[in-house]
């Protein structure tokens, strides 16, 4: 069954005309699917009963309610969603007063590597549908809480442009939730060849990860700059307005030792310079088998400091869900490790 989540307004279009219904029809699809999020075609009651009929011989609505859940004790909460048999991907729901975000996946699996992040020791295992990105929100019990969207779970959201982009459509168009660009930021390493496809064709906010200003240190950090050099990403992002409503920021992890000195501040000060942004300053949480360590707090506010007195602005992100280690990759992959051991025991 190919499921109607997911489907942008003229791809419904498309799919009514083929059926032959009244060409309103798609608008009312949209409207039960996105705005009402109806589970089943039989509650769509303002479309005739042949033509939902109709529909279900070769559609569904495709929404999949989380199979799992970890709850925080500050609330934070990680949801795990089967993909398909035997694959995950996971969503964290972060409640902070009045505002409540939710952290997406775009992929299972990635294949950056990123040598502090969990999930690309998973390897990669597939891109999400523009379904399965938006059903994680659609079937979250928060869903009417929620006033921001990130896309910072697993995966690498710009290594899967299409999905993704036309998940953005979904989520900012008027047949779909309607929500203003301001309310998305999607996170990329920066994958130059689809940067500025982004960049052109979405009005959401951008966060790169970057990690360490200088390029070799990055390189062991995000193998993705080998490829794809922080300094010709910058040069790129320079082409663009981020003065407005839409938000550049630059994702940064501090690792002990590693990138959290006067030079490294230094060096990010100098790679940044004139460009309108903010640098998201993040503290670490271990991973088993990484041999990285989270830096102090003197440490962190002292280069907070230094690039606040040297015109970049940045913040220190507040860190949440630690007790059930809201970073992703967690929950998905001993879900996966669990299903594997449960095949392997059933075959013998």
């Amino acid at each position: 069954m190919t499921a109607l989540l997911g489907q942008t307004l003229s791809e419904l279009q498309t799919l009514v005309a083929t059926l032959g219904m009244p060409a309103f029809t798609a608008k009312q699809l949209a409207s039960w699917i996105y705005d009402k999020h109806v589970t089943t075609i039989d509650e769509m009651t303002n479309i005739s009963l042949r033509h939902r009929e109709q529909l279900k011989q070769s559609y569904e609505v495709g929404r999949r309610v989380p199979t799992d859940v970890q709850r925080s004790a500050d609330g934070t909460a990680k949801y795990l969603y089967e993909i398909g048999e035997g694959r995950y991907v996971e969503a964290v729901y972060i409640p902070d007063g009045e505002r409540a975000t939710l952290c997406v996946s775009s992929q299972i699996g990635c294949k950056m590597s990123c040598k502090f992040c969990l999930t690309g020791k998973q390897g990669f295992s597939g891109n999400l549908s523009a379904g399965e990105i938006i059903n994680q929100i659609s079937s979250l019990p928060e869903r009417d809480t929620l006033t921001n969207v990130v896309f910072m779970g697993m995966g690498e959201p710009l290594d899967n442009p299409d999905a993704v982009l036309k998940a953005l459509e979904i989520l900012t168009a008027p047949y779909g939730y309607a929500w203003s660009p301001k309310r998305i930021t999607v996170s990329t390493v920066g994958l130059r060849r689809t940067l500025r496809r982004f960049a052109e064709e979405s009005q959401c906010h951008l966060a790169i990860s970057l990690h360490s200003p200088i390029a070799i240190q990055r390189a062991d950090l995000v193998p993705a700059e080998k490829a794809y050099p922080a300094e010709e990403m910058v040069e790129l992002l320079r082409e663009y307005d981020f003065s407005h409503q839409r938000r550049l920021s630059f994702e940064y992890i501090l690792f002990r030792g590693v990138n959290d000195t006067p030079a490294h501040a230094n060096a990010l000060v100098h790679l940044l310079r004139g460009l309108d942004c903010r640098v998201n300053l993040i503290r670490y949480h271990a991973i088993s088998g990484v041999a990285l360590e989270s830096t102090d707090e003197e440490t962190v506010m002292r280069f907070r400091d230094y690039l606040t007195k040297h015109g970049l602005f940045s913040t220190v992100r507040a860190s949440r869900g630690e007790d059930i280690f809201a970073a992703c990759g967690m929950l998905s992959t001993a879900a996966s490790t669990s299903r594997r051991n449960k095949k392997s025991t059933e075959e013998k």
